[in-house]
């Protein structure tokens, strides 16, 4: 492929050399640059990319893109642009062989609600008979098989040689999860999605490394409903307006409100043996009854904006009905057991979640409401405060224990958890061990009780001291289930 070729859809500065080199490969990290290279010279927040380009030209690269002037031997074409992300994207896309044309394309964003929202899309299409190609939090999904994804929204190449496998694997549909940082960084720059959703926002990713304050945050949000031909919105959230304004194509709106083009009425809180769930009538643009098997009114939300889609695409309601009553996402309310008392894993692993999920469980009316959780060491101490004070305040017991501690001790991440618990007259007890708080949880768990497992929900390691150590909170709980007997009711 000629560089020429790679670059039609970008708008650039030719600094030296020929537009038509032949190039090899599009590459944007320098340790994976080989004869014939493009290297794109991608600063990020520590380092600036653009001093590895000896590097990149001694490994043979034919051409370097960057943001800014630098001096390249003459034998190497020198490529200037404004952004070197941006350029990766629409430069990727060409290179994959345009598979975002091939595909009907859904991007769903929101601070809260994305993984399991695109888990119930790819449900219903599949009951629908459809071959659906998935990305995001737990990964990419492309036929039948799972490859693990560093970010929810990665790379750009990345992303690109994702859907090209997808495109080769004969997926009609691809659906992601679609990040803040995803937006920001460019990494869906140039993508026009088919069906573009906005779940909601709250305060969340603001930091020196992410958004610098909720403005920005919101800014980034609402992209989504910009670059898309068909959006979806949840017309309740409190920034709708905001993040609507502006939209590009058609707009469907859904919510508890009789006035979003879809509606839902008559809601039941479900709690039966083998299932944990919600129930709800369909107004507005469908009429008819669902039940879904996650429990929450945010999982009501989130199935809302499914159902959307798949009126839009004119799916069958059975294919609709059937997904949404087997649904199960791992590590978002994921119901392990369900007999005589209830085991849920969850992801929530910052206040606001952790309120939302054991406000959530209040509402099943359980006999006790136990809570699991830890916090990630090296990271906010105020988070601890908090979970803390929620925990304590909402949860008849909690069980405080070790998450991703780190390069901390768990005891110094426990005593700031216990900080937030003293300001409240909250049951607490302390077990250091994840395995053995698990344990406990289900060996003195009494009939009627619900236990909430938080902060890990699919994460499939411990990390301690630089080390990821295989765990997987429902595994464990299974284990423990099967040793206390409990393990022919295992759902």
């Amino acid at each position: 492929m000629r560089l020429c070729q790679l670059l039609e859809n970008v708008s650039y500065e030719l600094k030296q050399g020929k537009e038509d080199v032949e190039v090899t490969s599009l590459v944007y990290d320098s340790r994976k640059v080989e004869p014939g290279s493009v290297f794109l010279c991608i600063s990020g927040t520590k380092n600036d990319a653009h001093q590895f380009i000896p590097a990149a030209v001694k490994a043979g690269a034919a051409a370097v893109v960057v943001e800014k002037d630098v001096e390249v031997e003459e034998s190497v074409t020198v490529v200037r642009v404004d952004s070197a992300r941006a350029a990766l994207a629409r430069m990727s896309y060409i290179y994959f062989g345009c598979p975002t044309d091939q595909m009907i394309t859904i991007g769903v964003t929101g601070t809260k609600g994305k993984t399991t929202t695109t888990h119930m899309m790819k449900a219903i299409l599949e009951k629908a008979g459809k071959k659906v190609g998935m990305i995001g939090t737990n990964g990419a999904y492309i036929d039948g098989k799972l490859y693990p994804t560093k970010n929810t929204t990665p790379e750009s190449y990345e992303l690109m040689n994702y859907f090209r496998q997808m495109v080769e694997a004969g997926c009609q549909y691809m659906i992601m999860e679609v990040s803040s940082q995803g937006l920001k960084m460019h990494r869906v720059e140039g993508i026009t999605f088919d069906y573009g959703v906005f779940t909601n926002i709250s305060p969340d990713h603001i930091g020196p490394d992410e958004h610098k304050d909720f403005e920005e945050y919101l800014y980034y949000k609402s992209r989504m409903l910009k670059i898309c031909r068909h959006g979806i919105a949840n017309m309740d959230d409190e920034h709708f307006e905001q993040a609507a304004k502006d939209h590009a194509g058609s707009l469907m709106t859904y919510g508890l409100n009789p006035k979003a083009d879809l509606y839902i009425d008559h809601v039941k809180y479900l709690s039966e043996h083998g299932f944990l769930g919600i129930a709800f009538d369909l107004e507005g643009a469908a009429n008819y009854h669902v039940r879904v098997n996650i429990p929450g009114l945010f999982n009501a939300y989130n199935a809302l904006a499914a159902i959307c889609l798949a009126q839009e695409l004119k799916l069958d309601r059975k294919a609709v009905t059937e997904a949404l009553n087997e649904i199960t996402v791992n590590g978002r309310m994921e119901r392990v057991y369900t007999g005589e008392f209830s085991v849920i894993v969850d992801y929530a692993h910052n206040a606001v979640s952790m309120h939302s999920l054991l406000e959530t469980l209040r509402a099943y009316e359980p006999g006790r409401l136990i809570c699991l959780f830890g916090c990630g060491g090296n990271r906010d101490k105020s988070r601890r405060y908090d979970m803390g004070e929620i925990g304590g305040r909402m949860a008849d017991l909690c069980i405080i224990t070790a998450d991703n501690s780190r390069w901390e001790k768990v005891e110094d991440i426990l005593n700031d958890i216990k900080t937030g618990l003293a300001k409240t007259e909250g049951n607490y007890i302390e077990i250091p061990d994840r395995r053995e708080a698990i344990r406990y949880g289900i060996e003195h768990a009494k009939p009627g009780d619900m236990i909430a497992m938080i902060g890990k929900g699919h994460e499939d390691y411990q990390e301690v001291e630089g080390v990821r150590h295989p765990f997987l909170d429902s595994a464990v709980a299974k284990e423990c289930l099967a040793e206390c007997g409990l393990v022919g009711s295992v759902k």
